[in-house]
């Protein structure tokens, strides 16, 4: 009894911070430079936003379905994604996974978890994408490491 109240708080917890980091946000009509209908941004990319540390086709080597790392990556779907995207076909806030490894490259979707603001600036699917969801994904700090386990778990859908 008791672990089913702790895990109703913790995912009352989890859906209230989904709520407030994914949610719509201010009016942006008039929002600041670089907003959805705000002034363009004057600001240069940071170094994190560098195009420098985008993922290339040879950084990914792509065999048979590797289930230690379908594990690893579903754990950070977990924790880090399913509040805006799902397993399925449907979008929540973001798109929804079932098929994305049929519809991009590899490196097009570790790009989009590792390196979000350059893909955003500079990647017309990207911002097509960004005109659809009208919501800005925010960066979840992964790793290498742990998108390309997020890419192998995604292999699986």
């Amino acid at each position: 009894m008791r672990t089913k109240h702790l895990v109703n708080r913790l995912t009352l917890g989890v859906l209230a911070v989904a709520f407030i980091r994914c949610g719509g946000g201010p009016d942006t009509k008039n929002g600041p430079p670089g907003a959805i209908g705000g002034p363009p941004s004057t600001e240069q990319p940071s170094d994190q936003a560098s195009t420098a540390n985008l993922i290339t086709p040879a950084d990914i080597t792509l065999g048979d379905i590797d289930k230690s790392m379908v594990e690893k990556g579903r754990a950070t779907y977990d924790v880090k994604c399913q509040a805006c995207h799902s397993t399925g076909p449907n979008r929540v806030v973001g798109p929804g996974w079932k098929g994305v490894t049929e519809r991009r490259k590899p490196e097009w979707i570790m790009n989009m978890m590792l390196n979000i603001d350059v893909m955003l600036e500079t990647d017309p699917e990207a911002q097509k994408g960004l005109e659809e969801c009208l919501v800005r994904m925010p960066n979840q700090g992964l790793s290498k490491e742990e998108g390309r386990e997020v890419l192998e778990f995604m292999r699986t859908l």
